[in-house]
């Protein structure tokens, strides 16, 4: 689908999925109810639940797999490829971020797994799997306490 400044090939959009001007999203699923911000890129193989917000400027590269009701922030970064470039996939590692978290503007996710209810800071640069309902925040990120 090419619907003014969209480019939407070979997704899977749930009811009542907001999707703004200007995003790429390719070979995904996205779930009921969430929405995703102008000059998003969503790679293929990325998942992404139910009542989910995705703002603007973010890129969710491919194996990243997103819970529901999960907020992330502007210009997020996901990476894959933790020794780039690598073409070869199959070295490729993926993200699991856990129902109810919330990953603050402009933080860096690495192949990690992210706790149910775990708050991300911003500007944050994630390297380490985070526990359920955990804050963590810095360069890189560190735990601040519990929510």
């Amino acid at each position: 689908m090419n619907e003014g400044m969209q480019i939407i090939k070979d997704c899977k959009i749930g009811k009542n999925t907001k999707i703004w001007n200007y995003v790429n999203l390719y070979g995904c699923e996205i779930g009921n109810n969430s929405m995703i911000g102008s000059f998003v890129e969503i790679q293929p193989d990325v998942k992404i639940g139910n009542g989910c917000r995705i703002q603007s400027h973010t890129f969710i590269c491919s194996g990243v797999t997103v819970e529901d009701n999960v907020f992330i922030g502007h210009g997020v970064m996901f990476i894959n490829d933790v020794y780039p470039p690598s073409h070869d996939k199959s070295k490729w590692k993926s993200t699991l971020i856990k129902k109810g978290a919330s990953i603050g503007s402009n933080a860096t996710i690495l192949p990690v797994k992210i706790g149910e209810n775990s708050v991300i800071g911003a500007g944050s640069v994630v390297t380490k799997d985070v526990e359920p309902s955990t804050i963590v925040a810095g360069v890189p990120a560190r735990k601040m306490g519990n929510k």
